[in-house]
């Protein structure tokens, strides 16, 4: 046991750790208040929403199903010049992150409208009712009503990035993906595969446990 854990090189592992959890949490902090937004238009605009407004509606409908098409490993590659522009390299953590971002954000959004639709109508007509605007109904009803959906989008899509940066580390974006495939599999040390991969795992359940957890304490039904 002691030799297996002897070849692995644990600075360079908590090293990884923190690149992954970089990659993981700038993207979701950025999706979080720019998908949200989305989700918020997207629904709001849709047919029978509260501004229905078909050609904004279907513009951005249209511009999240492209994006969350694309496959990730396949958009890193696409949006190389912006990368470069926005950080001067396609390697290392930061340079991922603008690739994660614009993956998550139209994940995150289709996720909003989802939770939002799920408010029932009767809830919303009832807040018409006793005079609502549909600003009111839309941040102190609709919002409050979808936070455990929210709270659990949040999980699933920080689950996704952690995912997400094991592909971005297999093609220089660094982190326990690149550990696990440049030093682990591809060296055959198999103590580096399997503890980077044990890693994720663990970072993967603390994200769902901290999920459930939260969706719990915010829903009031």
């Amino acid at each position: 046991m002691l030799e297996f854990l002897s070849a692995v090189n644990w600075e360079q592992m908590l090293t990884s750790i923190e690149q992954t959890l970089l990659m993981t949490l700038v993207p979701l902090v950025i999706a979080v208040v720019l998908g949200l937004l989305l989700g918020i238009v997207l629904y709001v605009t849709q047919k029978d929403g509260l501004w229905e407004h078909v050609f904004i509606f279907r513009i951005l409908d249209f511009l999240v199903n492209v994006f969350r098409a694309i496959p990730f490993i396949i958009l890193l590659f696409i949006i190389v010049p912006l990368t470069k522009l926005l950080v001067g390299t396609m390697l290392g953590p930061v340079a991922a992150i603008p690739g994660l971002t614009l993956c998550a954000i139209p994940f995150f959004a289709r996720m909003c409208q989802i939770a939002f639709n799920e408010v029932s109508n009767g809830t919303i007509e009832a807040s018409k009712a006793m005079g609502a605007s549909n600003f009111e109904i839309m941040f102190k009803v609709v919002l409050p009503e979808a936070s455990p959906a929210l709270v659990s989008s949040v999980a699933m899509l920080a689950i996704n990035l952690v995912g997400y940066t094991a592909m971005a580390g297999a093609v220089g974006g660094e982190g326990l993906g690149n550990l696990a495939y440049m030093y682990g599999f591809a060296r055959r040390n198999d103590a580096v595969l399997f503890i980077a991969t044990a890693i994720i795992v663990v970072i993967v359940f603390a994200i769902q446990f901290i999920g459930d957890m939260v969706a719990k304490k915010v829903d009031k039904r």
